[in-house]
């Protein structure tokens, strides 16, 4: 992806001073890979720019991202945050798809919100030819690394502590060594060297870390507010995201 300019002390600005926490613009529904009904918060700036699907961390729902992804919006780009089948509640907001799931005695192991993550990218390719950038949380972030290693659409990944979070062995570095777009991972400092050991094998150039230098937050957390190094965290996302080609 080619690097474009921004006013990178402007946004910075922007992000780190924006406090609103925004309803999402439009709650809505499409179909997984698999058929399930999924809810999703769509937070729409401008119908030419691109997409950022935003996916939860284990027991948590779209509510993770009440907080976050208004300050994305302000980075210009629309936002999809899913509930994912696995999952439950967070901030108040209740998983929709979890329960749906549940209701319909659907598995809802990690690994099958996979078809969550399908059917987000063929919502957004929907809605959008621009480029899309998945961001993960725990076991979603590796769902995210695993799906942008085998979606052309998918043009960026943004991981927050990824990992071996499913029953075999390094399964998920062995299906992402041929990831060959921009990766930013990020986690607390406990986990920071068995990130950059699940992320070995890509190609070094592509991937970028933050790990803080303070204990930090698991997960999409570390960026609110209630984390006193969110600033940090925030700081290298959006260098992260200065560096990417939104067409």
């Amino acid at each position: 992806m080619k690097k474009i300019l921004l006013p990178f002390p402007i946004i910075i600005l922007v992000i780190l001073t924006s406090t609103l926490m925004a309803k999402a613009q439009q709650t809505v529904v499409f179909q997984a890979s698999d058929g399930l009904e999924v809810t999703a918060d769509l937070y729409v700036k401008g119908t030419d720019l691109p997409y950022i699907i935003l996916l939860h961390q284990a027991r948590y729902s779209r509510g993770e991202y009440r907080e976050i992804a208004p300050k994305l919006v302000n980075l210009g780009y629309n936002c999809l945050a899913v509930d994912l089948r696995s999952g439950g509640e967070v901030n108040g907001v209740v998983n929709r798809t979890a329960m749906l799931a549940a209701g319909k005695r659907i598995p809802a192991e990690y690994y099958n919100a996979m078809s969550d993550v399908e059917g987000a990218i063929g919502y957004v390719k929907s809605k959008s030819d621009k480029p899309i950038v998945l961001w993960g949380s725990s076991y979603s972030a590796s769902l995210a690394l695993i799906a942008g290693a085998k979606n052309l659409r998918v043009a960026a990944i943004v991981a927050f502590s990824p990992g071996e979070y499913f029953d075999q062995p390094d399964f998920v570095s062995s299906k992402i060594g041929k990831l060959a777009i921009p990766v930013l991972a990020l986690s607390s400092k406990a986990e920071c060297q068995p990130v950059r050991e699940l992320l070995s094998g890509v190609n070094p150039k592509l991937v970028s870390y933050y790990c803080p230098t303070d204990s930090g937050q698991h997960g999409s957390k570390a960026l609110w507010q209630s984390n006193p190094s969110n600033g940090d965290y925030w700081m290298a996302i959006t260098m992260f995201f200065s560096r990417l080609n939104k067409n």
